[in-house]
């Protein structure tokens, strides 16, 4: 009875912790100030809460790193076509875009589950592994969803500082390993810097890694990068290494707010999860259909990539003539520290109806820009001028 209970509190508290996550993105649109109780990383990265004109329209929505191009015309299709179905649950849809997602990975079924976004998955493998306490190791600063999640369960956080090259310091990670580290967080490309940990340096830390502790490799922006599969964790897995791979449907398939992702791991890690956590019943039968469509798209896939390319090349010529150093960026985002006070120049770009996030790294303002529409970019940009004037 006493692991029935503590296995129903896991599930139903999912809402709360998944909410944990969700609080800087909700405090980008309304008027509340952000606690910095409520978030117990404390590490060098804070977010920075927005203020909110409901009187100004947006005209460049660049403040979450969504694809603006997507989802594509043959996701929207399968998308439509299946709300009839919607009395229907989706699982033989699951298990058809599983099977798809294993061909790919070049693994079985079993090492695959799904879930809405991977932020989700991060977040459900953090409770499994972190429910007893013990510690986690990640680069800082970093995505920190999952270390959020397992510091509300229990855990304690070992942030590791990037290097000089904003890439992750693989030797000190390793390093700090001990008996109470339960997992190792590596996002790759990193998310909020932009930057890249050599991918050959990143499969060899994982396998020796892996040997002492779960190592998880977050590459929600991978496709974003030319020849992505060659820089995939993901072979690991199929070598029998305890690595955990996530990908997600939010970024360059253009889907996020149709809420799908992936991660795949050996299957008795998977088991460790589900047998806490449900898989597939979180998932819609209209984001399962549209998933399916866009991961047979391939030419839209590689659309975008162009298009983002060409949108942050266009945005890193323009900011580098007004005379700030972005971090060179692989991703579908860039930042780069700004001149001014963080709130006065969030306020003059949003009165001019262009939304971006706002971070503080080592107590310095830094401003996040995704990449969207060239049109909107070239907002991006005018308002930029005025905001630093």
């Amino acid at each position: 009875m006493k692991n029935l209970n503590r296995r129903h509190w896991l599930k139903t508290s999912l809402f709360g912790l998944a909410g944990l996550s969700a609080i800087p993105e909700v405090l980008a649109h309304s008027n509340t100030s952000l606690d910095s109780k409520v978030l117990k990383s404390t590490g060098s990265l804070r977010e920075i809460p927005l203020p909110f004109n409901a009187d100004v329209p947006m005209k460049a929505r660049l403040l979450a790193n969504e694809n603006p191009f997507g989802p594509s015309e043959k996701a929207l299709k399968a998308i439509a076509s299946s709300i009839s179905e919607g009395n229907r649950y989706g699982h033989a849809d699951a298990h058809y875009l599983i099977q798809m997602i294993a061909e790919k990975e070049g693994v079985s079924p079993e090492h695959i589950m799904l879930g809405p976004g991977s932020t989700d998955l991060l977040e459900k493998t953090a409770i499994a592994l972190c429910r007893h306490g013990g510690n986690v190791i990640s680069a800082d600063p970093s995505y920190l969803s999952l270390v959020n999640t397992a510091q509300a369960v229990g855990a304690s956080w070992k942030a590791i500082p990037l290097t000089e090259d904003h890439s992750h310091d693989l030797n000190a990670i390793l390093k700090s390993i001990d008996k109470e580290t339960k997992l190792i967080y590596v996002c790759n490309p990193n998310n909020p810097m932009g930057s890249i940990t050599d991918f050959e340096n990143v499969k060899s830390f994982c396998k020796n890694a892996s040997q002492q502790t779960p190592v998880f490799v977050d590459e929600a922006y991978l496709d974003f990068l030319e020849n992505a599969e060659e820089k995939s964790a993901v072979n690991l897995v199929a070598e029998g290494y305890d690595v955990i791979v996530a990908r997600t449907f939010s970024k360059i398939h253009g889907m996020a707010g149709l809420r799908i992702g992936y991660i795949v791991a050996t299957p008795e890690r998977i088991k460790s999860v589900t047998d806490m956590v449900r898989s597939t019943m979180g998932l819609s039968i209209t984001s399962l259909k549209g998933a399916i469509a866009s991961f047979k798209d391939e030419s839209f896939i590689a659309e975008c990539r162009q298009l983002n390319r060409e949108s942050r090349d266009f945005t890193s010529q323009s900011i580098k003539s007004l005379g700030y150093q972005e971090i060179p960026s692989h991703t579908s985002f860039m930042i780069f520290p700004i001149r001014s006070e963080a709130k006065p120049f969030a306020r003059s770009m949003i009165d001019q109806g262009v939304g971006i996030r706002m971070y503080a790294i080592d107590n310095k303002p830094w401003c996040r820009v995704s990449m969207g529409t060239m049109q909107e970019m070239n907002y991006f940009v005018e308002a930029l001028k005025v905001s630093e004037a």
